[in-house]
């Protein structure tokens, strides 16, 4: 499956969804975390207009989800 075009605040909605949240931001980029049985895991996500391919490419694979899980959740 493609990856779809999205912005910074599409994939925040879509990771809260995910059982992530938003713990702070500095400039434009925003730290999520969700607490996991084996820690945490910690995300973050620019604020830009379109994610580039490889950008969302990491934040997906930080957060343990694939691309069909994401595009569920959007």
């Amino acid at each position: 499956m493609k990856l779809p075009v999205v912005s910074g605040e599409e994939t925040i909605k879509a990771l809260c969804k995910a059982g992530f949240k938003v713990v702070r931001q500095k400039g434009s980029h925003v730290r999520l975390e969700k607490k996991t049985e084996k820690g945490t895991i910690k995300v973050t996500v620019p604020l830009h207009p379109i994610l580039k391919k490889g950008t969302l490419r990491i934040i997906l694979k930080q957060a343990g989800l694939g691309v069909g899980e994401f595009v569920k959740l959007l």
